[in-house]
């Protein structure tokens, strides 16, 4: 049997075995070696996913994942007093909630490689303008997500996997870092994605 990838966390996973999605990408550079399994859960965010996690994660599996990426935050950014305002996460929680996540992790297997993912960029312009293409002048007035408070979740994200001597992927800076990353990297996926 392979060695199995467990991909954790919310639509940006969920979506990700899409065309060209990184899921996808990762079960082809891995082939014949691991099979990536995706657990994405649209909407969700790291206080709902908590409830998920002996679930997926048994620590009584005889086979547990060699690797497992934990993929939330940009619905725990969501924006208090806004419409998605059910998916807000306070910061500290936030970061609370993703070290629960990485030491029942290694509860399951001390061996497992975990890799958080920080919550990506918000492009406020671009979603403004798809909002106003589906909802003309009922589209929100006000952003839900801002990419200044994606920013405080990412940065909390890197601070904890730097404590905890883990991985972590800064996509937050990484795309940002490429010049026109809004039209390169948040493609009409990704964007449906931030926006459920």
């Amino acid at each position: 049997m392979r060695p199995q990838i467990v991909l954790f966390g919310d639509s940006i996973t969920e979506q990700s075995f899409r065309s060209g999605g990184w899921g996808s990408s990762l079960a082809n550079t891995y082939s014949r070696k691991a099979d990536v399994l995706v657990r994405g859960y649209g909407g969700y965010n790291t206080r709902w996913a908590l409830f998920l996690l002996t679930h997926i994660f048994p620590l009584n599996s005889t086979k547990p994942p060699a690797a497992t990426t934990i993929f939330f935050g940009a619905n725990d950014a969501a924006l208090l007093g806004r419409n998605s305002e059910r998916q807000h996460v306070p910061v500290e929680e936030y970061k609370e909630n993703l070290k629960k996540m990485v030491l029942h992790l290694k509860e399951c297997s001390p061996a497992m490689l975990v890799v958080l993912i920080t919550p990506p960029p918000v492009d406020e312009e671009g979603r403004k303008e798809y909002a106003n293409s589906l909802y003309g002048e009922k589209a929100m007035q006000f952003p839900e997500r801002t990419n200044e408070m994606a920013g405080v979740y990412a940065r909390q994200c890197v601070e904890l996997a730097k404590d905890l001597g883990i991985r972590a992927i800064d996509l937050w800076s990484k795309m940002q870092g490429t010049d026109g990353w809004q039209k390169k990297f948040l493609r009409f996926v990704i964007f449906k994605a931030l926006i459920t």
